[in-house]
């Protein structure tokens, strides 16, 4: 006697969906201060960055699609590259722009840059932890409108020097 196979139960547990591809990765200039009045020099890094989001299979039995993840993430990610990475709100570094030039203030210390090399973040230090909560924040902020609420949350991992990574966890 034939009998029906039952259908998928519904949805139970927490499902998560990572990214980490070659092509998510950026070039980019910056310097952090630390330890209250310490500004490292100007230098660069060729960051790597991987996403995760958890949350509960859809009607398609997939969290989120992999390719508007991808997207999403590869478009944000491409703002950053070949930049010098600038913070916003940081307490001793002073940010302000002209038409043309980008000028950075730190104590005695001053730098000047190509405006269109600049990004300034809303940041107070460009460290891999702020950039990866940068990112999670845009990433969210792209894929909502699609995603809506389905999400539990995102994580973002920066990784600065091949296993130094700064990572952020933020609510859907």
């Amino acid at each position: 006697m034939d009998q029906a196979l039952p259908s998928s139960p519904p949805s139970q547990g927490q499902f998560r969906v990572q990214l980490q591809k070659e092509q998510l990765v950026f070039s980019a200039a910056h310097f952090i201060t630390f330890a209250g009045n310490i500004c490292e020099r100007l230098h660069g890094h060729n960051y790597a960055v991987r996403a995760e989001v958890a949350g509960r299979l859809d009607e398609n039995r997939y969290v989120i699609d992999f390719i508007a993840f991808r997207d999403a993430l590869a478009a944000i990610v491409a703002r950053l590259d070949h930049r010098m990475l600038l913070p916003a709100t940081h307490p001793h570094i002073q940010v302000t722009t002209s038409e043309n030039e980008v000028t950075a203030r730190f104590e005695e210390r001053r730098w000047l840059f190509p405006a269109e090399d600049c990004l300034i973040l809303p940041v107070s230090n460009t460290t891999a932890e702020e950039l990866a909560r940068w990112i999670a924040l845009e990433v969210r902020t792209a894929l909502k409108p699609q995603v809506g609420s389905a999400l539990d949350w995102l994580e973002v991992g920066v990784d600065e020097n091949n296993g130094q990574w700064g990572i952020c966890r933020i609510d859907w």
